[in-house]
């Protein structure tokens, strides 16, 4: 077969196969709904319409969606080739650089504060969110010098920052945000035309400009330098590239919600095929991207035959994570695998001793116990403590302080150092610093386990805990199947956590859609809190890891510095390292499995706590263990009671608390090794 015959059957099939299949697809959505309707009515309906139930509810209903699906998907596809050229970076999407998350935020803000700013869907808001976050993203990964790998580890965090904080404000003002749980997980419902008539101008004028680009944009994948010799004002192209694809996004997102992945799936598709062309690289991603997002819609449908309506996003999470996993080993050894340095490793800028430390850590845990047990919906009551305890009996405030207070501080503080271990024990084992139960969806696969056990095998409580281990666990293998496949390189393992907990969280919305959560209630337990904690939390949970795993993880701490020397060293001290590796990752697990058992999916502990520990007392595992433990402890036993105070008598969940903190320091800290 000859290269001109062989280019034009690709041709066929990329175009003409993708067009056919999206009219296939079309036509499989609107013939589906809780309603069956004749195949014959749905073609006459379209090209014959009558005043019948019947075909207003596929004129009205059913066709709208499928074609808002078609418009969204197309316009996040074409938005993923735009941003994979201009940050040079093949992971490049709006949900893997966080602009997702940042529209989302600046639509639910505006909700909340400025309903007058909500203009035609919001359209304007979302589009300064998501400029603002990518322009976050780009500065805090190094700008221009960035790598793909800190790009995408930037909008990682980014993104934990902007979900804390929206989660925030709807559980604070659920009536102001009521609706807009199940949009802000991405759904294309469709009550009639507005949304397609509001969407498709803003989408085709951003086609347009990218399309009398895609010539400019073919010179960038050059480099700059030639870009330039040739004639290219690259600053310009890349200024007017990134404002079309982030249009692209905000449109979609104002109308169908935050869909994630289908400008990572999409584009990658047509540069399988071959494509490099801008030209019919954007033309194609257009038609496959409709693909992808009607192909999810539809599974969506398939799997949840009640329609009570699974989120979009979640689907296309279920879809493009193992993708997005995929993609990372395939391109590991000729686009990331001369970056074998740690992306932020913290370093020991104060080699404290351990007899200052420590007794420092434990004052001011117990000093924040004690605020914490004196402080209520009255502010800070020192002396009523006091005097509960040394003066006068008050049998109300003994028990308020016995069986509320203090249980729950404990349980905070028991929580904390669980997380902090478990995330130091990863961060050694992965030879990654990014390594948390969080990051890497050892605590999104407890939460599946938990979730599943609660709502669909509907078993009691005290199976919670089981549930949890055993989602943790399966998590667990496959992460460290993916990460034998990497070989342990930390900034592969970093991208392929992000997949991994992506598909996690994905399942999670899910559940939590099918179980019928009220959203508060769901948000607070996804995002981890200590409201409520007592006894049987620190009892059935929190005691037994603290007092088995604890002392044998204090055994076997010396292999972690034994790791850390590198593979053939450590060999050649006679380690099983594979053996070493699976022992300590196992208990890594176990500790994250009864944190979100007791407290629910609290993140970025694990990552803080060894991070301080290491700028304190330096690398080694000996020193960095207790002293992490008691950063862990202090961490969450202050958010603890932040959590109760800040906005007394209302609560802030701890985990949110603990990602608002933690996001702004990783950032920082991004930003200052830059």
């Amino acid at each position: 077969m000859n290269e001109a015959l062989r280019k034009s059957i690709i041709a066929v099939l990329t175009f003409g196969g993708g067009t056919a299949l999206l009219c296939i697809l079309t036509f499989i959505h609107i013939n589906q709904g809780s309603v069956s309707i004749p195949t014959g009515t749905i073609i006459d309906s379209i090209f014959a319409p009558e005043d019948t139930l019947q075909h207003h509810t596929i004129r009205t209903l059913r066709l709208p969606r499928a074609v808002m699906g078609i418009i969204a998907g197309g316009a996040l596809a074409v938005a993923g080739v735009v941003l994979q050229t201009v940050t040079k970076n093949p992971l490049s999407s709006a949900s893997t650089l966080g602009i997702h998350s940042g529209t989302y935020f600046a639509v639910i803000f505006s909700t909340v504060f400025f309903p007058a700013a909500l203009l035609g869907n919001g359209i304007i808001v979302a589009f300064l969110g998501g400029i603002l976050t990518f322009l976050i993203v780009f500065i805090l990964s190094g700008g221009n010098s960035a790598t793909p790998v800190r790009m995408v580890l930037a909008g990682m965090i980014v993104t934990f920052l902007f979900s804390s904080l929206t989660s925030l404000l709807q559980i604070f003002y659920e009536n102001e945000t009521a609706g807009l749980f199940l949009w802000g997980s991405g759904t294309l419902v469709q009550n009639d035309w507005s949304g397609v008539n509001f969407s498709l101008p803003f989408v085709v004028i951003g086609l347009v400009v990218i399309l009398g680009s895609t010539f400019k944009m073919d010179t960038l994948t050059l480099g700059d330098d030639v870009a330039v010799a040739l004639g290219q004002n690259v600053n310009v192209v890349k200024f007017v590239s990134i404002i079309a694809a982030v249009l692209l996004t905000s449109v979609t997102v104002s109308v169908v919600g935050p869909i994630g992945f289908v400008g990572l799936v999409a584009p990658h598709i047509i540069k399988l095929i071959g494509y490099r062309k801008h030209l019919p690289l954007v033309i194609a991603s257009f038609i496959w991207g409709g693909n992808v997002l009607l192909f999810a819609d539809v599974l969506a449908r398939v799997i949840d035959p009640s329609f009570s309506e699974l989120p979009v996003g979640a689907i296309t999470a279920l879809i493009g994570a193992p993708w997005l996993t995929y993609l990372v080993l395939r391109m590991k050894r000729s686009k990331y695998g001369e970056e074998n340095s740690a992306v932020m490793a913290g370093k020991a800028t104060m080699s404290m001793s351990l007899k200052v430390v420590i007794p420092l850590l434990i004052g001011i845990i117990i000093l924040t116990m004690i605020v914490s047990l004196a402080s209520g919906n009255y502010g800070f009551e020192p002396v009523l403590l006091w005097n509960t305890f040394f003066g006068e009996s008050n049998d109300f405030m003994l028990g308020l302080i016995l069986d509320l207070r203090l249980p729950r501080a404990l349980v905070a503080l028991l929580s904390g150092m669980v997380l902090a271990v478990s995330g130091l024990i990863f961060q050694g084992v992965l030879r990654n610093p990014l390594a948390d139960p969080s990051v890497i969806g050892i605590t999104s696969g407890a939460g599946v386990g938990a979730l599943l056990t609660m709502y669909v095998f509907g078993v009691s409580a005290v199976w919670v805990p089981i549930g949890a281990m055993i989602g943790s666990f399966v998590f667990f293998v496959f992460v460290m199947i993916l990460a034998v496949r990497a070989q342990f390189q930390p900034t592969i393992l970093a991208l392929l956590g992000i997949g991994v907990s992506a598909f996690g969280s994905a399942i999670i919305q899910i559940l939590v859609v099918r179980a019928d959560m009220g959203v508060a209630s769901a948000l607070t337990w996804l995002s981890g809190t200590t409201y409520a904690r007592g006894w049987s939390e620190l009892l059935d949970f929190l005691i037994w890891p603290v007092v088995i795993l604890f002392p044998l993880l204090l055994m076997r701490i010396r292999v972690l510095d034994t790791l850390s020397l590198g593979d053939d060293t450590a060999k050649g001290l006679g380690l099983n390292i594979m053996s070493a590796r699976f022992q300590l990752a196992l208990i890594a697990t176990l500790l994250a499995a009864f944190s979100v058992a007791a407290v629910g999916a609290i993140g970025f502990v694990g990552l803080i706590a060894p991070h301080a520990a290491r700028l304190l007392v330096g690398p080694s595992n000996q020193r960095l263990l207790p002293v992490t433990i008691l950063i862990g402890g202090a961490l969450l036993v202050i958010a603890d009671l932040f959590s109760r105070t800040l906005l007394a008598p209302n609560e802030i969940p701890s985990g949110i608390l603990v990602a608002i903190i933690g996001a702004p320091y990783f950032l920082w800290l991004m930003k200052k090794r830059a």
